[in-house]
């Protein structure tokens, strides 16, 4: 009886987001001509669909390790100033000379370390945040706000407040390339998601954060390493804002410092909470992807109909509320009541 509770609210959970996503997609259909086609060059996929998708990979992947912080009962504001730490270091990287004034082009250094210095460093801002939240106690919100303020700082301190572009084909390939008809960064996501899936639903590990965030306390009587978990999950949180980085770095063929990841916290916290997932306790990997996909349409619609960029944020505020309202099980509580009421004195 339990289980098939469990699986109703699951349901419900995806529900809602689902018909979210729906309704825009629906309007699009009507109002934008050729939004769902979808075309196949040169063995490669095309359309607005498939944009939307890569577009919104970077969010999708920080939306992942966000779920999973989520889950613990905690929140990671520095996702963003950890993609610009990622993509600077790895242009910086490919053109060391270039924040000393010279700009012509050395040796290409290895796409293996291009790629893995910045994880690394990555993982390691994660593992700060991890620490300071699951080993001296402090608020995740404050943890993670510290590195938020100087991850950005640390990333204008690497390319000396420039913007550092570069040319390096096999690194633009994790942007711009494709990998089975598919755009690499989507690619990218697809495997990030699989592997979590299958560590978090196919091992004890999704069932011991769920038990940490749903009660540390207990779950520390059961024997779980509340500790070991936390830290693990905002490591990994960093790893994920790590690779966004390096998808957004390689896109636009440069590291900025100051906009890399501007914001994108904001909406890979939204897309969370639209999924389903709320503080502490059960998450779903699938709501969370839902609701990334909600913002990324959201605001591929707002562009593509010609409202100004800076309505953007009304709009997705706009989403949030809706989904959120109809997700509450109070509010469908009051609302059905009300509803009643009104009939009954109807008749």
């Amino acid at each position: 009886m339990s289980d098939q509770r469990i699986d109703n609210e699951s349901f419900q959970k995806l529900l809602w987001p689902l018909v979210a996503l729906g309704l825009i997609l629906l309007f699009n259909f009507f109002f934008t001509p050729g939004f769902l086609n979808v075309e196949v060059k040169d063995g490669r996929l095309f359309g607005s669909l498939i944009d939307i998708v890569n577009r919104g990979a970077p969010v999708m992947l920080l939306t992942i390790g966000m779920t999973l912080v989520f889950a613990t009962g905690g929140i990671d504001l520095s996702v963003g100033a950890v993609i610009a730490i990622s993509g600077a270091l790895a242009a910086t990287m490919i053109r060391p000379d270039y924040v000393k004034g010279v700009l012509e082009y050395g040796e290409l250094r290895p796409l293996f370390m291009v790629v893995s210095i910045p994880l690394l460093v990555s993982m390691a801002a994660g593992l700060w945040n991890g620490l300071l939240v699951a080993l001296i106690g402090i608020q995740p919100i404050i943890a993670t706000l510290i590195l938020m303020v100087a991850g950005r700082g640390i990333a204008q301190l690497i390319t000396q407040g420039q913007i550092v572009v570069f040319i390096h084909e096999p690194f633009q390939f994790i942007g711009s390339g494709f990998l089975f008809g598919l755009p690499f960064p989507i690619a990218i996501v697809i495997f990030m998601c699989a592997v979590t899936y299958l560590l978090t639903r196919k091992t004890a590990l999704g069932m011991f954060i769920e038990a940490v965030g749903a009660n540390p306390v207990a779950s520390r009587f059961m024997g779980v390493k509340e500790r070991l978990i936390k830290v693990s999950v905002y490591t990994f949180s960093g790893l994920c804002s790590g690779i966004a980085g390096l998808i957004i770095c390689a896109d636009i063929k440069a590291a900025d410092a100051n906009h890399a990841g501007f914001l994108l916290e904001l909406d890979a916290i939204a897309s969370v909470i639209i999924g389903g997932t709320m503080w502490g306790g059960r998450f779903t990997l699938v709501g969370s992807i839902i609701g990334t996909l909600i913002i990324q349409s959201l605001t591929t619609t707002i562009l593509t109909i010609g409202i100004a960029p800076e309505v953007t944020l009304v709009f997705k505020a706009i989403v949030i509320i809706c989904v959120a309202l109809i997700q509450s099980e109070d509010f469908r509580r009051l609302f059905t009541h009300r509803s009643a009421k009104l009939k009954t004195k109807s008749s």
